[in-house]
């Protein structure tokens, strides 16, 4: 489906520090070798939608219940309201100053319909819904995390956080979410109790590789050209279409996840679209939560960074040659070859011919309830964070009968983007898939 255009109006409260609701302890806190990791140092954006509730009690005020909702988790997960620091290791460490997170109160003349059925990335007006304060956007020596919420004139309203993620992944993202949650709908603690415990990662140190890990080649990928006129598109699949891909693709002969058959297709189509020489090099990066890789596994509520991705490398003469059944064996292989001793060098590999995709189905933003009911969406609002336009996510969305439907944002040049949705069509047979051009 097209990014739709809309332009609105807002107007924003001067944006204020929020910090922990009790005293915390003041002191320095180490972070792990995946937290440190130069690809993860960027700010990872995450935004709910939710329309107007009559069940909720109208007389109060969501920016009100949040901000307080915010300085009472802040007390758990002290760490957020601090700074980073570099120090002389190099290392990097948080620095648990209690100074706070950038809070801005906004309102919008726009309601949430107009954002669009269903409402999925690039989510349009983010930088209205998300505003980039002045300070906020550094790595070291800046707040954690930026929070604002908007009212709409719908009587809904939008959640847009945006975390350091040296601090946290996807999981610890929405733990500290569910918890600002749970202290807004009156719950006296948080469900999960956080753990800071990076040393479970820090006393690993990475053991010869058995295996062929080619995510760690040093393969030199060439960018996009900056003039490059850059288009976004959001490609929906339901359980019809996946069904579909299964029975022309796979047949009874595989077995595969939904995540593993839509990587395969996406891939595929994005090599083919962007038509590299047959003797290319290409690679497909899956990013991966690896907690339960751990023995014993990483305990509940621990909110740093457990994630690796592994590579599936071919040529791109050969993922077109092969059938859709060779990529998602080749990805399945990349998937298993990942355990806790050769995680620790987890690459950051970007460029054209370099693509990375993460499952961010199951971590449960769309859930998260802070007295207004479940939102319309809430997930990632554009694709591929940091690494963006050579990464994206499998990111699941609302459908009217409530039906499963998952979507994939891409950000392709202009001409790769019409032979895209071309190439997913044909793998489609032209029955299942539909994106407007």
């Amino acid at each position: 489906m097209k990014t739709k255009a809309l332009t609105f109006n807002v107007t924003r409260r001067v944006p204020e520090l929020i910090p922990p609701a009790k005293a915390t302890p003041h002191e320095m806190k180490y972070l792990s070798p995946i937290d440190e990791l130069e690809s993860l140092r960027y700010q990872a954006p995450v935004v709910s939608f939710y329309p107007r509730s009559e069940s909720a009690a109208h007389a109060k005020d969501p920016a009100t219940v949040i901000r307080k909702a915010i300085a009472e988790a802040l007390v758990y997960y002290y760490p957020l309201a601090g700074r980073l620091r570099g120090n002389s290791k190099p290392q990097l460490v948080v620095d648990c100053t209690g100074e706070g997170i950038i809070f801005t109160e906004a309102d919008a003349d726009v309601s949430i319909d107009e954002f669009g059925d269903p409402i999925c990335p690039p989510i349009p007006g983010l930088s209205e819904l998300l505003s980039d304060v002045s300070g906020s956007g550094g790595i070291l020596g800046c707040p954690l995390v930026l929070a604002q919420v908007t009212r709409l004139k719908c009587g809904g309203f939008v959640f847009a956080t945006r975390f350091n993620h040296a601090l946290c992944d996807g999981v610890g993202m929405v733990q500290f979410l569910t918890a600002v949650s749970e202290l807004a709908r009156g719950w006296p603690t948080p469900s999960v109790h956080p753990l800071w415990h990076r040393h479970l990662i820090r006393s690993r140190r990475p053991q010869e590789n058995t295996v062929a890990r080619r995510e760690f080649d040093h393969t030199i990928t060439p960018l996009f050209e900056q003039d490059e006129l850059m288009i976004q598109r959001s490609f929906i699949f339901d359980d019809y279409q996946v069904s579909s891909l299964r029975r022309h693709h796979i047949g009874k002969s595989s077995s595969c996840s939904t995540f593993e058959l839509i990587a395969a297709i996406i891939w595929r189509a994005r090599t083919m679209a962007l038509k590299f020489d047959p003797r290319e090099e290409v690679r497909l990066l899956v990013a991966v939560d690896i907690r339960n890789k751990f023995n014993p596994p990483i305990p509940i509520g621990y909110y740093g960074n457990v994630i690796a991705a592994p590579a599936a490398v071919t040529t791109a003469g050969q993922l077109k040659a092969n059938p859709i059944s060779y990529t998602v064996e080749l990805i399945k292989s990349a998937k298993a070859s990942v355990n806790a001793d050769n995680l620790i060098n987890v690459p950051c590999v970007v460029g054209a011919r370099s693509f990375t995709l993460s499952d961010v189905r199951r971590l449960g933003v769309q859930y998260v309830d802070y007295g207004w009911g479940k939102p319309e969406y809430g997930g990632f609002p554009i694709w591929g964070g940091g690494q963006a336009p050579y990464a994206s996510f499998l990111i699941p969305v609302k459908s009217p009968n409530g039906e499963n439907r998952s979507v994939v944002p891409m950000s392709l040049p202009q001409p790769a983007m019409v032979s895209f949705a071309e190439e997913l069509d044909h793998m489609m047979n032209n029955d299942a898939l539909h994106s407007s051009l």
